[in-house]
């Protein structure tokens, strides 16, 4: 049975550098759980105090209830792939995944029959003798998690192991990973700063922004239901919609914003908010269309229009100068734009989320 990972109100500085901040969550036996954010957030920082290649400044890291303080790395039951796979290219294949074996004393027949035993699993049978040079990109990867799988870790803790990868084989690998995760039954942590890798492969995830997580939820929830402004426009596109509250009836909320723009949204997690509060509504750019009946109606004119086969995308201005976004199937018909560039657009007020004004992720 997997064990159970417990970051215990961890905190980590590097002289008066703060890493990472009063990090507190449990991650469960089995769970392919990843840490997202954009570069210098604290993700990778944690994972090497999951290792042990890094000690908490504060708190504690549990694995199946046992404190970690002073168990170096080769002693905890966990196995790291590094961002650059770390293989050794004048190796064959068998001997790069046998390697730990060869270093614990293992005799030369138990290793190349684990390693054969790990290419089964890893779907490269018939590649032991291959030099790792001779292997794709896809399969070197393949070849860096048997490795680690050799010696049998509880928990596998992989540090944005598809980064080199291009985008095709990426985007195969991440159901590769997800399949190898099932079938091994390990704790995969994995770290990440593109939302895809996360929200396609995982059981949950958490957000995390200059050392601090932010939420921590299921893929769903976390796209349908940010907690934090930062959350939600990082995690896929959204429009963010600078706004304050004239009112508030449950969890709807009716607000205005520049240009006498009118809109009524959810309160997120159910706050309260009162007249007068900055806040700003969401909307994702799927979730806009042309403006039906019952709407929150916004007049803009397009400025932009990218078109991407299966989707178009229309780029939108306000004349109090915001700039919005709209992702539209294509069905084949024009979108009923006018002579001169305007449109008018809605969404319902179901899908605007209503959050506190609060730092927005660049880029």
């Amino acid at each position: 049975m997997t064990k159970t990972i417990t970051l215990d109100h961890v905190s980590i500085r590097f002289g008066q550098y703060l890493a990472v901040d009063d990090a507190h969550l449990e991650i469960a036996g089995g769970e392919f759980f990843s840490f997202l954010g954009p570069s210098g957030c604290g993700k990778t920082t944690l994972l090497r105090c999951v290792s042990g290649f890094i000690q908490p400044t504060e708190g504690r890291v549990l694995i199946g209830g046992d404190d970690m303080k002073g168990v170096g790395p080769n002693k905890r039951p966990t196995a790291l792939i590094f961002q650059n796979l770390a293989l050794f290219p004048l190796m064959s294949v068998a001997e790069n995944i046998a390697f730990p074996l060869e270093v614990r004393g293992i005799s030369k027949a138990k290793r190349r029959k684990r390693a054969e035993e790990l290419l089964e699993l890893i779907a490269l049978p018939g590649t032991a003798d291959k030099k790792v040079t001779e292997l794709s990109g896809g399969q070197r990867q393949r070849v860096a998690i048997a490795r680690a799988l050799a010696v049998e870790p509880d928990i596998l803790l992989l540090d944005e192991p598809l980064s080199a990868l291009d985008l095709k084989l990426r985007q195969h690998m991440r159901t590769e990973l997800r399949e190898i995760q099932k079938r091994v039954g390990l704790t995969f942590i994995y770290i990440t700063h593109d939302q895809g890798e996360a929200l396609t492969m995982s059981d949950r995830v958490a957000v995390m922004s200059k050392g601090v997580i932010e939420q921590v939820a299921d893929p769903v929830t976390l796209y349908d239901r940010p907690k934090t402004s930062f959350v939600a426009s990082f995690v896929g596109e959204t429009n963010a919609i600078p706004v304050s509250v004239t009112a508030r009836a449950g969890d709807r909320v009716s607000a205005e914003g520049a240009g006498g723009l009118s809109l009524h949204g959810v309160a997120a997690g159910g706050r309260q908010y009162k007249a007068g509060d900055a806040c700003l509504v969401f909307v994702r750019p799927e979730q806009m269309r042309p403006a039906r009946p019952g709407d929150n109606e916004i007049a803009a004119k397009v400025v932009g229009d990218e078109f991407e086969g299966n989707l178009r995308h229309l780029m939108l201005e306000t004349s109090a100068g915001l700039r919005l976004r709209m992702s539209l199937v294509n069905d084949g018909s024009p979108p009923p734009i006018g002579p001169d560039g305007s449109i008018l657009v809605g969404f319902p007020a179901e899908n605007g989320l209503v959050l506190p004004d609060g730092p927005l992720a660049k880029g």
